[in-house]
């Protein structure tokens, strides 16, 4: 239990068990982020002292992050604890070179040990610039995090921590209010069970995620004062990708979402059926579109997410 927020810490068992197959899956279905949320950050971390040697991107997942912040760093490396979204990173990133022409590394390890303990070149104390976390911090034991990221960063280096928050229907999209409320009811009738604290903080746009100065045994070494939080604007794009999908994509994208997934694994004899969660969230989307006039087969969907960047420096 954290002193910041009264959702407790509960290990991520759902991505941290892919092999590679459920990664490339996974992989396919993710949108990247926008360029400016990447330059967001880069700009942050320049203007505030901040190096270009050493980045570190922890719950990497298939490493979008890190191969897209590779070529402005000397060093790049991108670590989870999935073996299955390691060897799809590493698929991913041939050809990816950083700024000294250097390949991209992706290493298993967790975000409590940020790589101090692998048996082949570990990260050392003071050593990293910049570390990131791309809709991964809601998965982490923030204050096991907190205590070895201040002993890997050098002074004044940063920790960028991101969520793409709740998704909702856009307001353009033809019975976008009714879209909405069908997805809230879906989720309180489906997915509540397969609910977890982390799910929450990601909802909540982590406003309740544990910061250095939160924790029960707080890291001073972290600058509270120069503390930044950047909640985006839902009308500028957060990822990248098409603005409206087609409902196959629709359905894939939802299949990445934790709570779909371990729904699903409780329930491996309807997964991909009518009686699919998935499926049934399709449906009621179809048929609301059809109530506007959208004619069947030309059925496509365009969403929004409010997104949030945490900024937070180390003393220099």
């Amino acid at each position: 239990m954290t002193a910041h927020s009264s959702v407790p810490f509960t290990k991520e068992k759902t991505f941290s068990s892919y092999n590679q197959e459920q990664g490339k899956k996974y992989a396919q279905a993710r949108l990247n982020y926008h360029p400016k949320v990447y330059q967001t950050i880069l700009d942050h971390h320049v203007s505030t002292g901040g190096e270009l040697d050493y980045m570190l991107d922890v719950g990497c997942g298939p490493g979008n992050v890190t191969c897209t912040l590779a070529p402005h760093f000397v060093h790049a490396i991108g670590l989870d604890p999935s073996e299955g979204m390691v060897s799809t990173a590493r698929s991913a990133s041939a050809g990816v070179l950083t700024s000294s022409s250097l390949p991209v590394h992706f290493e298993i390890s967790t975000a409590e040990e940020l790589g101090t303990k692998l048996s082949s070149n570990p990260v050392k104390d003071s050593s990293i610039d910049l570390i990131t976390a791309g809709n991964a911090a809601h998965w982490f034991d923030m204050a096991g995090f907190w205590h070895t990221a201040v002993r890997v960063l050098k002074p004044g280096g940063t920790v960028a921590l991101w969520t793409s928050g709740p998704v909702r229907a856009h307001p353009t999209l033809p019975n976008a209010e009714a879209i909405n409320a069908a997805m809230d009811e879906h989720r309180d009738r489906y997915l509540t069970p397969y609910i977890t604290p982390g799910n929450l903080l990601a909802q909540n746009r982590y406003l309740d995620l544990p910061l250095p100065w939160t924790l029960p045994t707080t890291v001073s070494e972290f600058d509270q004062d120069t503390f930044r939080r950047v909640d985006w604007d839902p009308a500028e794009p957060f990822h990248t990708g098409e603005a409206e999908v087609d409902m196959d994509m629709f359905e894939k994208m939802l299949a990445t979402g934790s709570a779909q997934m371990r729904w699903r694994q409780a329930h491996p004899e309807d997964v991909g059926t009518e009686r699919d969660i998935l499926r049934i969230m399709r449906r009621e989307i179809e048929r609301l579109l059809h109530e506007k006039g959208v004619e069947k087969g030309k059925e496509r969907v365009k969403g929004m997410v409010q997104g949030a960047i945490l900024l937070v420096k180390k003393k220099a």
